[in-house]
């Protein structure tokens, strides 16, 4: 009974025994990959003897960056997959089928050469004309008798009376240059002069000197027509010599300052057209030029304001208003221009997918200009006539971080590392298999 019992215990060990080596057989991981392993790689971009071929490593489709030595279950609990090298190609291209291509929906356009036609729109602030301003002061010690513009803003014709003012100093001047104007001796004439330069430098012309009344009261008359921007005096007060009374700004020209981005405001320079359109008169259009780039920049925007002297002629333009100024910079050299979407930035370069012949891709590293219209200049990396994938450039974008290709835009002999670039999660690439 013994002796049967071992029997039984040693065929059941020898079949337990059995049983696990067959499950190593099938399930093992050792170097040899399974079926399924050998299909997914080799559609990865392994040779045809994938099956004895080395995988450069192993990674798991949702997480490329993250690669191993080993077979195995990547950070996310997923089975990593191998991924081989296409020995006999260009290790910086690479290749999809048309059938893949087409399911990804990717579209390519020509690189052309023009110039890009930028016109930059931006807001504007109507102003005075400050040349056209003219100060109303005091030339004596005086009292305000009368104001005859008692309010700010008010519209006065050239020659008309602005204030009555009372000056003893007057009185005195002008006596002493009426009694000279009798005198018979040479030592008398002589003083005329200085007499009539003593009136000017007081403020007082040949016609204030008739119209003079008693007490030394003369009136001051506008120098310009325009509107009175600030007034500064009150009837009766009592003003010094040199103060200012009132600041008179004609209208038949103002200015336009309009802030320009730094981005843009090298295009723009003295002479440059421009358009603008003002809100408060929405069917009139006013066409003028740029006078100069005002040298300092906004601290709050970083803009810088170029100034526009606009004519005027029937004063509908007010300071104060808004305006949308558009600029028409006169266009530059032609250059290589692709469509904006083509463009990949990183925030350490820029780049964009080259199509070629046979279903092959190349990330080119570019450096970008201006942008206007849709369209990005290329300062560097094309040259004109290549054609650029303008939809499903990531995806082909983050094949190439697979393949190591990017890698290699940055520095030809650099091994494969984690790219900057990832593929969409369940968007498993040209030949892998999730």
């Amino acid at each position: 009974m013994k002796r049967a019992r071992w029997i039984s215990f040693t065929l059941a060990a020898l079949l337990m025994t059995a049983v696990v080596a067959y499950w190593a057989g099938r399930h093992g991981s050792g170097s040899a990959a399974s079926p399924a392993e050998n299909s997914a790689g080799a559609g990865a971009g392994a040779p045809a003897s994938a099956a004895s071929a080395k995988p450069l490593y192993w990674y798991d489709p949702m997480i490329p960056a993250e690669h191993h030595d080993k077979p195995g279950l990547s950070s996310m609990g997923m089975k990593m997959i191998p991924k081989y090298a296409d020995a006999g190609a260009d290790q910086s291209v690479v290749r999809i089928d048309a059938a893949t291509i087409q399911n990804l929906g990717v579209r390519t356009t020509s690189v052309e050469r023009r110039a890009l036609t930028e016109t930059v729109q931006v807001p504007g602030t109507i102003s005075w004309d400050l040349r056209q301003a003219v100060v109303v002061s005091a030339r004596v010690d005086a009292v305000v008798s009368k104001l005859y513009a008692r309010a700010p803003y008010t519209t006065v014709a050239a020659g008309a009376p602005l204030a009555d003012l009372l000056a003893p100093q007057w009185t005195s001047a002008l006596a002493e240059s009426q009694a000279l104007q009798h005198v018979q001796s040479e030592e008398a004439k002589a003083l005329r002069g200085p007499a009539q330069q003593r009136l000017q430098v007081l403020g007082l012309s040949p016609t204030d000197g008739r119209a003079i009344g008693s007490g030394g009261q003369i009136t001051l008359h506008a120098p310009q027509a325009g509107v009175i921007s600030t007034l500064e005096v009150r009837e009766g007060q009592r003003v010094n010599a040199g103060q200012t009374l009132m600041t008179i700004n004609g209208l038949s020209t103002v200015w336009v300052e309009a802030a320009l981005p730094q981005s843009v405001a090298g295009t723009v320079h003295a002479d440059t057209p421009v358009t603008i359109h003002v809100d408060a008169l929405p069917e009139q259009v006013f066409r003028g030029r740029v006078e100069a780039l005002l040298p300092d920049i906004d601290i709050a925007t970083r803009t810088q304001r170029a100034r526009i002297v606009l004519a005027n002629p029937e004063g509908a333009l007010s300071p104060g208003m808004f305006a949308t100024v558009k600029f028409e910079p006169t266009p530059g050299n032609a250059m290589p221009v692709v469509p904006d979407e083509a463009l990949i930035s990183t925030g350490d370069h820029t780049r964009v997918i080259v199509a070629e012949d046979g279903g092959r891709f190349r990330a080119v590293a570019v450096r970008a200009g201006r942008a206007a219209g849709g369209y990005t200049e290329i300062l560097d990396g094309l040259t004109g006539g290549e054609k650029v994938v303008v939809s499903g450039q990531f995806l082909i974008d983050s094949e190439a971080s697979l393949s190591g290709a990017l890698d290699r835009l940055n520095d030809p002999a650099a091994k494969p590392a984690p790219a900057a670039s990832t593929p969409m999660p369940g968007m498993p690439m040209q030949g892998e298999r999730p």
